[in-house]
């Protein structure tokens, strides 16, 4: 029997009779009733063709794989007729349809179903958002267990205890083992759709946000949404969605990014599956750790901002005591495989050519998601890694975005303090960045601490004239960073003559002596470091400093406010997450790395130039001092400089007939130069020829020189007394 047109058989045993038929045959036969169907719907006045097509498209037999074809068919013949389809009338057909899974059908079911969804979304409008829902929810298949997710025959299985939870959950492996071909056509049926529908877009980037499962998910599961938010970034919509796939994915990355704490990282010294603890954070031997004598200890014990480390363990300690576990693993274990997914994205979107796009959707969520977010560990090196795939461009906007922001004075102090701790870190640890970048960098950051500090003098203000951190925050930030980034970066600064000619006309001896204070301020592992490498390299004079360290270590522990000190954080610290650091050790600077400088012993007559040139062309002075108020000081200050009796900030009055000079702050040191005739030790060049002013001014001080002086080059370094020279 072959069936009359107009009539789709319904009975199994009808089925040799149905596959009689060609294929245009049987699309001819089920259209007409498909549309007579639908017609029944729309009239009101008998609706049994119309609900027997309900029944058919719901019976579980089509749902098997013998009946995938037969569904396939009707699925066809619906989507040849949607525009008949209307909301009001035909809602229970379409809440089945659109409520389909594509993860547990036939292929064939699939290409149907989907098809389908696109061609009802141009057809009519109003249908687009429940279109796009549809094409969502598929994101991920019903096993994941997340009832956002389940399609309609799942929910209503579970509801009528035909299928449990745990049964549903165990086809999870079979779903994921086509993970490839569902997502392919998925995403070709969004693409297809937002190209006739350009508004559909703008609502997808909602139904993404609202469908997005929760940061507490189960990892395999947030990773498959993220995998279709990339293929969305890489597909040709990426243009149409504005980037905005990549801003959502930062702002799941933060979220599970907090809820990591330092002080259970460094609590949870078994947990080498998720974190790289074998890594030795910074060097056992060159922090002082010995594993030997203590265990193995994941804090520094030394080392620039080693305190913060050390009161972060010491909370975790105390949140131990208080019963607090936190499920560490779980959450580091996925935040280490989306940032590996990301990373990866980012990686093929530069190499096909879309890194400024995406750079610049990156630099839009760092200054609204990632910026102002306390102490985020890990998600802000999508940028650092981004800005190594392009250094002299995206890594140098990157530093200099940081120094506006740091600028600004409409941004609040809080915002600024934490540009100035990712600009100091990233400076630091950032080994592709151009070394004239990171110059350039403290440049800024010195001169903005240069004009503060001027400003604050100016105001005869007691309160802006005090060592005050809260008052004086973002300076002492300011200061911070130059001595942090300088303890990174100072040998490979030093190593370039031209860098190190720039590095010597820098202020950096009047920002160390201050009134302001900063290097009693200021981190002491850093001020220690940066003391030690900046004084082998003779760009400063710290000779006071180390003999009142003690003292000062004291003063500013009390003035900073103890706890305090944990502000004082450094964002690209050492990227702990085992599988995505593939992606950052090859560029991440890390402290064994660090050389110091070495010692100065030799001056060429290139430095003599320079010393030359930067009395003839000064550049910005602390006191804002005159050249010729320079010229006049320059005599005895070299002498002071030389014989280290008193330090930099003695004044001179020659032309005034004055024998004395004192201390600045008041000490009572008195050398007596009168008779002493310097012009005779200059060379051609107008420099001074040292063992011989050294000697003559100590014989007419009758002065015994202390043993260090014995070593004293044949030429004087501009580095001497750099006050006079800025």
């Amino acid at each position: 029997m072959t069936a009359a047109k107009g009539e789709l058989p319904q009975q199994q045993n009808q089925l040799s009779d149905y596959q009689a038929l060609t294929e245009e045959e049987v699309m001819i036969v089920a259209r007409g009733w498909v549309l007579k169907a639908l017609k029944s719907g729309s009239d009101g006045v008998d609706k049994g063709h119309y609900m027997h097509l309900c029944e058919t498209v719901r019976d579980p037999r089509l749902h098997l794989d013998d009946g995938a074809p037969e569904l396939a068919v009707r699925i066809n013949a619906l989507s040849q007729t949607v525009s008949y389809l209307n909301e009001r009338s035909h809602r229970t057909l379409l809440q089945y349809l659109l409520g389909m899974s594509i993860w547990t059908y036939s292929y064939e079911v699939v290409d149907a179903l989907l098809s389908f969804v696109v061609n009802l979304s141009t057809a009519n409008g109003c249908f687009v958002p429940d279109c796009l829902d549809m094409l969502v929810r598929n994101f991920l298949p019903p096993s994941c267990g997340l009832p956002s997710f389940f399609d309609s025959f799942s929910r209503t299985g579970l509801m009528m205890g035909i299928t449990t939870m745990d049964k549903l959950k165990s086809q999870g492996a079979e779903h994921l083992a086509k993970k490839d071909k569902v997502l392919e056509r998925l995403h070709s049926a969004l693409v297809r759709t937002v190209d006739l529908v350009p508004t559909a877009a703008f609502r997808l980037q909602h139904i993404v946000v609202q469908r997005m499962p929760h940061r507490t998910c189960d990892k395999q599961w947030l990773a498959l949404y993220v995998e279709n938010m990339l293929r969305l970034e890489s597909s040709s919509l990426s243009s149409a969605l504005g980037g905005q796939m990549l801003s959502l994915i930062v702002d799941r990355l933060i979220e599970i990014d907090v809820e990591i704490r330092w002080e259970d990282i460094l609590r949870e010294e078994d947990s080498s599956k998720v974190f790289m603890f074998h890594m030795n954070l910074e060097d056992d031997d060159l922090f002082g750790a010995n594993d030997a004598d203590e265990g193995f200890s994941v804090v520094d014990s030394s080392g620039p901002g080693c305190e913060a480390k050390q009161q972060i363990q010491a909370a975790g300690n105390r949140s131990v005591l208080n019963g607090v576990l936190p499920t560490l693993d779980e959450m580091a274990d996925k935040m280490d495989l989306i940032m590996d997914m990301t990373l990866d994205h980012l990686h093929t979107c530069v190499q096909n050519g879309h890194g400024d796009l995406v750079f610049e959707t990156l630099m839009r969520s760092f200054q609204t998601t990632i910026l102002d977010t306390y102490k985020s560990k890990f998600t802000q090196f999508l940028i650092f890694y981004l800005c190594s795939l392009a250094p002299s461009t995206c890594g140098n906007t990157f530093a200099s975005l940081l120094c506006d922001i740091f600028e600004s004075k409409t941004r609040p102090p809080n915002t600024r303090m934490s540009a100035a701790a990712y600009l100091a870190s990233y400076l630091a640890r950032a080994g592709y960045l151009p070394l004239t970048v990171v110059v350039e960098s403290v440049r800024r950051l010195l001169d903005w601490c240069v004009s503060y500090a001027q400003l604050a003098q100016d105001r005869r203000n007691p309160t802006m004239t005090t060592a005050d951190p809260v008052l004086h925050g973002v300076f002492y930030c300011a200061c911070q960073a130059v001595m942090y980034v300088l303890c990174f970066r100072l040998k490979d600064l030093t190593e370039d003559q031209r860098l190190k000619r720039v590095l010597r006309t820098l202020p950096l001896q009047e920002l160390v002596e201050h009134h302001l204070k900063p290097l009693k301020v200021c981190l002491p592992s850093v001020v220690d470091e940066f003391v030690k490498q900046a004084s082998i390299a003779q760009l400063v004079d710290c000779r006071q400093w180390s003999n009142t360290r003690d003292a000062t270590a004291v003063q500013s522990a009390g003035s900073f406010g103890g706890e305090g000190r944990l502000d004082m954080f450094f964002p690209f610290d050492p990227y702990l997450l085992r599988e995505s650091d593939r992606f950052i050790r090859p560029h991440f600077i890390q402290w064994a790395m660090v050389e110091p400088p070495e010692i100065i012993e030799e001056y060429s007559d290139e430095d003599d130039d320079f010393v030359n040139q930067t009395f003839s062309e000064p550049t910005s002075s602390w006191e804002d001092d005159s050249l010729s108020d320079m010229q006049d000081m320059h005599d005895m200050a070299v002498a002071s400089s030389i014989m280290g009796t008193v330090d930099h900030g003695f004044m001179f009055e020659d032309d005034m007939g004055n024998d004395e000079f004192r201390d600045r702050h008041g000490r009572s040191d008195i050398v007596t130069t009168r008779g002493f005739d310097v012009d005779r030790f200059r060379d051609d060049n107008g420099s001074f020829h040292g063992p011989d002013l050294v000697e003559s001014f100590l014989d007419h001080m009758s002065y015994t020189p202390p043993r260090e002086l014995t070593r004293m080059p044949a030429r004087l370094p501009a580095v001497l007394h750099p006050s006079l020279f800025t």
